[in-house]
């Protein structure tokens, strides 16, 4: 049996000197156009005029082509400037139901550098692919093939922070099969000493190198081996709801927190999931999975961090991250039963806010459009 879904083929290209030129003023429209609507919508609400949305931001774009400031936007396709404001309507969908932080101004020196095409922008034939406003197709290094029968409906172009151009092509699949049924759960306790601990014990060290761009590349890789691995092997997987863009904020950890990668992890879990066919149960970001003891139930009174290695009243000796992790099992595991302590997965958490309180005033200062 197998399913349909929608996967990511993500490769690397060199573009001509033509097509990088093109490329980096598309970039630069895209980004300007982001901060325009996100400046307009922020000003119409503080304004009390309401919020607006996708279709008057679109309006909004079509009236800045015609002003002689903007009217270099008409250089570039008209497709990724109209995705940027799906992007951008999407940031304010997630913000409204508290899964993300207000949405911040794009920076040029900051912010990832990305257009995205669709089906009206671009021309896929015989496995060359050519963007709207270019005569010759992108020189795309391969280095696996399309699925038999399978053609891109969209195409996101990025730049990363070492100079390298890549080319994401998001495709309908219909050949991932469901996998086969297995009897086994597992529970998973993400931490900072290893990216992960299982209830079986297990641990899994991040693997990472010195340069920034390889960091980000084992990063990926590391994470895709672990997650194909744990969907592959459990039918059921537990996971807690950890508040990362909270956590983030302090400061002493933000860069540990950074790198193990935890949102990117669950991002992969859930989405691989529900490729094949598995379940992941979200605990409730509160649960106490390291103060409990897995063996009788009871509380440890108080459980600081520097604490790996605890002995409870019944005489049980725990290591604090596969307890953690046994818990977090227990309870997903209970939780499918009586439905308390746990909700369905989603794609994407963020920080819970959303009341008008948290939209920011306008900087006064200059904004880096």
């Amino acid at each position: 049996m197998s399913s349909e879904v929608k996967r990511g083929f993500k490769y690397r290209f060199y573009p001509t000197e033509a097509q990088a030129a093109e490329l980096l003023r598309t970039f630069g429209c895209v980004r300007k156009v982001y901060n325009l609507a996100l400046r307009a919508r922020t000003e119409a609400w503080t304004e009390g005029q309401g919020a607006l949305d996708y279709k008057a931001s679109s309006a909004l774009l079509t009236a800045w082509k015609r002003t002689e400031e903007f009217a270099y936007l008409n250089e570039v396709s008209c497709v990724p400037l109209q995705q940027t404001l799906r992007h951008l309507q999407a940031a304010f969908s997630h913000f409204w139901a508290k899964r993300a932080r207000y949405p911040r101004f794009k920076s040029r020196k900051r912010s990832r550098s990305s257009a995205a095409y669709t089906r009206s922008a671009f021309r896929w034939r015989d496995g060359a692919l050519t963007l709207a406003k270019m005569s010759e197709p992108l020189n795309v290094r391969w280095s696996r093939p399309l699925p038999a029968g399978v053609a891109p409906s969209s195409v996101t172009v990025s730049l990363d922070a070492a100079g390298r151009w890549f080319v994401s092509l998001l495709c309908e699949d219909p050949h991932v099969p469901t996998l086969p049924t297995t009897g086994s759960e597992v529970g998973i306790d993400m931490g900072l000493n290893h990216l992960l601990t299982l209830s079986t014990g297990e641990k899994a060290r991040l693997v990472v190198g010195r340069v920034h761009a390889r960091i980000a590349d084992r990063r990926a890789d590391h994470l895709h081996k672990v997650t194909t691995r744990l969907v592959r092997e459990n039918q059921t997987l537990v996971i807690e709801d950890l508040n990362v863009a909270s956590m983030v904020r302090n400061h002493r950890l933000a860069r540990s927190i950074s790198d193990a990668s935890w949102r990117q992890f669950r991002e992969m879990l859930e989405y691989k999931a529900a490729w094949y066919g598995r379940k992941v149960i979200v605990l409730d970001r509160w649960f106490p999975s390291s103060k409990l003891c897995s063996a009788c139930g009871t509380p440890a009174k108080t459980m600081p961090l520097q604490i790996r290695v605890w002995t409870c009243d019944c005489g049980t000796s725990h290591d604090r991250d596969v307890n953690a992790a046994r818990n977090i099992l227990a309870a997903g595991l209970a939780a499918t039963v009586c439905g308390a302590g746990a909700r369905p997965q989603r794609k994407h958490s963020g920080r819970a806010i959303g009341d008008e309180a948290d939209i920011p005033l306008l900087t006064r200062g200059k904004v880096n459009f």
